[in-house]
């Protein structure tokens, strides 16, 4: 039933998800509380997200403080508090913190399992980074393969 999928989360509080995530990730509503509709995590945008694609999930990303600013389509858009952007399936963007303290996003991905990868990727731990420490973008490309994600270019250090 439906009603079995209720959630209520208290201000700064967070979903269990499999695996720890990084302080600045936080999931709010899981893949699995939603059927596989949507997922919902809020986000401090500390580092760099370089450009990539999500196959098969829109993005809807919405400021609640901070600023930051998306590529996408070769411009350069600035988000302020409020603002939000619809980034579609199937066009790579990338995103980038724009203020201090960084900015706060709420992030909602449909249909899920944006959580699930941020999970496996976290998961996979240092089999993930290169000799210097960052993400090597082609084996987090390897996880994200199963939720349709891809990083086209650029470099990634999630700390």
């Amino acid at each position: 039933m439906s009603a079995d999928r209720f959630v209520l989360l208290q201000p700064g509080e967070t979903r269990h998800t499999r695996v720890p995530l990084p302080p600045g990730f936080g999931v709010k509503v899981a893949t699995t509380d939603s059927e596989g509709r949507l997922a919902v995590l809020e986000n401090r945008l500390d580092v760099d997200i370089p450009s990539h694609v999500h196959e098969l999930m829109d993005e809807c990303v919405y400021v609640l403080e901070g600023e930051m600013e998306i590529d996408f389509q070769g411009t350069t858009y600035r988000l302020t508090p409020g603002m939000c952007a619809l980034l579609p399936h199937g066009v790579p963007h990338a995103m980038r913190n724009a203020s201090q303290p960084p900015a706060r996003v709420l992030q909602i991905s449909t249909p899920g399992g944006w959580d699930q990868f941020m999970e496996d990727l976290f998961g996979a731990g240092p089999a993930v980074r290169n000799a210097s420490g960052a993400m090597d973008l082609e084996k987090v490309n390897v996880i994200g393969e199963k939720y349709g994600m891809r990083y086209t270019r650029g470099t990634m250090a999630l700390d």
